[in-house]
């Protein structure tokens, strides 16, 4: 796994071997922070990761210095990896929490620009966190909020829906709050 961009682009971040997270590729990551960058300042956004994983989209966000980040990530492994990179990386910006997304969700009462959820692909009720975060209202106005999925799931008559872009076996359905 590697970062993109930003302070610490090209930096290659190794999880344990028997880590079970699945990290967005390269290729997908870098053409989904383009996207990012044409409609956001990234510096000035507050960003949730839900479904962190290795932290792949968590060190992408800080290291092209997001204002904040939030990392939610239920395996307690893969937590303490994500929570061991960000202190050496010293990312004073990023927040890491042993929580299931779900749970994070019902209880969370902040407001960000960005959220990025990445849950298994085989996993069922993925369609509930689209409607925690709208009903919540948990997305600022404008915000965005990007599922990673399978290409078998389609999202685009979901209420908020804005576009479809796909990335070999990668796909992000991406949602606006609206203004």
């Amino acid at each position: 796994m590697r970062i993109v961009s930003g302070q610490y682009r090209g930096r290659t971040i190794l999880p344990p071997k028997n880590f079970s997270a699945r990290p967005t590729t390269d290729f997908a990551k870098e053409a989904l922070f383009n996207i990012i960058a044409v409609n956001f300042d990234v510096e000035q956004l507050a960003a949730l990761d839900l479904f962190s994983g290795a932290g792949s989209i968590t060190y992408e966000l800080a290291s092209r210095g997001c204002r904040s980040v939030d990392s939610v990530e239920a395996d307690f492994r893969h937590y303490s990896f994500i929570k061991k990179t960000v202190q050496a990386l010293k990312f004073p910006q990023v927040r890491c929490f042993k929580a299931d997304a779900f749970s994070f969700l019902a209880s969370c009462r902040a407001t960000y620009d960005i959220i990025f959820a990445d849950p298994p692909y085989d996993m069922e009720g993925t369609e509930r966190i689209h409607g925690l975060i709208f009903e919540r209202r948990l997305l600022a106005p404008d915000g965005w909020f990007i599922l990673e999925h399978s290409r078998g799931k389609n999202f685009s008559e979901a209420a908020h829906f804005k576009e479809h872009r796909s990335y070999g076996s990668v796909n992000f359905s991406i949602f606006r709050q609206a203004p």
